[in-house]
């Protein structure tokens, strides 16, 4: 079937809107119905080219919300007017290790992207930028209807982006955690580790999104322009989340971790980092990354936000609106996530 979408021509090029085809629904597949689809700075990444080179044309698009309009004859997990959500990845080889353990993310034979990525039957993978999408039926989640859809919708990223990290490395009670950037990831890490009984600290350029941050649930919110944060904070921490998506000096968060902390790293920025193994050897302190989370993990975190009542802060706009919102979230101007209401695309 042709659906309405905006997609990425060219490297660096504005999004225009444009018609795609979908494969027909088979026997595991799922037709949705797109309401709502977040903005993500992969995205932005990705049309830019600053992860290499892309099949463009290229729909972005990988936190999906919609309603369930067909099921393939053989979906029994799903069915017509359920809402569901798609995440970042929309199929895998479903039985090497890593498949088998439920860290589809991480598929040895390469999990399959909601964009730009190869899918199954040979075809470009594209996003949620569009009205209708085809998903294999292990790859779409249940979304509890108690989440409002538009601010549920960056859950399927940001979401599990940063619970995925806050539950493997125990944020919880006692736990003295920071989260490094409050923007679109870094929000939902407030949140979540909040939820989760950790104390919260920022660590943010400035101080401007202060008042934000205790809001969101943040016991404390420190300037990282300011060297005396790095003094005062001087192994503190049980856990950092770095969320930003610009380089930052490893070594100076790693010295404000506890013996036996960890820095994760979600953020993905497009240069590498500098890291001196003295920042790790000093403190037995492990620096780590993470990425997204599996569909049974990700079905969790969607489970554990209705029943605390999390979702994202959204600014909701038109599909026309796409490439004004990239030039804002590279400004840093969105309080703290765009969502584009597909229904515009009709």
């Amino acid at each position: 079937m042709r659906v309405n979408a905006y997609a990425a021509p060219a490297a660096g090029q504005p999004l225009v809107p444009t018609t795609i085809e979908r494969r027909d629904v088979g026997p595991d597949d799922v037709l949705i119905e797109i309401q709502y689809a977040g903005i993500c700075h992969s995205d932005i990444h990705t049309v830019n080219g600053d992860w290499g080179p892309q099949p463009f044309p290229v729909v972005p698009g990988h936190e999906i919300v919609g309603i369930v309009t067909e099921v393939g004859a053989d979906v029994t997990r799903h069915n017509v007017g359920d809402r569901v959500g798609v995440g970042c990845l929309v199929n895998s080889c479903g039985h090497c290790t890593n498949c088998q353990s439920g860290d589809e993310q991480y598929c040895a034979n390469g999990m399959v992207p909601t964009y730009a990525g190869v899918d199954r039957d040979g075809t470009t993978t594209q996003g949620g930028y569009s009205t209708h999408v085809v998903v294999d039926a292990d790859y779409v989640l249940s979304v509890p209807e108690s989440l409002d859809p538009a601010a549920a919708a960056p859950l399927l990223c940001a979401g599990i982006t940063t619970y995925a990290p806050l539950r493997r490395w125990g944020a919880g009670p006692g736990k003295k955690v920071a989260i490094v950037g409050l923007g679109g990831l870094g929000h939902m890490a407030v949140k979540i580790a909040h939820a989760l009984g950790a104390e919260v600290t920022v660590l943010s350029q400035t101080l401007k999104k202060q008042e934000d941050g205790l809001r969101l649930g943040a016991d404390a919110y420190y300037a990282t322009s300011d060297p005396n944060t790095f003094e005062q904070l001087a192994g503190r921490f049980d856990l950092i989340i770095n969320t930003v998506s610009a380089s930052i000096d490893p070594n100076a968060y790693l010295g404000l971790l506890a013996v036996d902390g960890t820095l994760v790293n979600v953020g993905a920025p497009a240069e590498p980092l500098s890291l001196n193994v003295m920042s790790l050897i000093g403190g037995r302190r492990n620096f780590a990354g993470s990425m997204i989370g599996g569909i049974t993990l990700t079905q969790e975190m969607l489970d554990f936000c209705a029943t605390h009542g999390i979702g994202s802060e959204v600014e909701v706009i038109p599909a026309d609106r796409v490439n004004e919102a990239y030039e804002r979230v590279l400004a840093s101007d969105v309080r703290y996530r765009f969502v584009i209401d597909t229904a515009t695309l009709n």
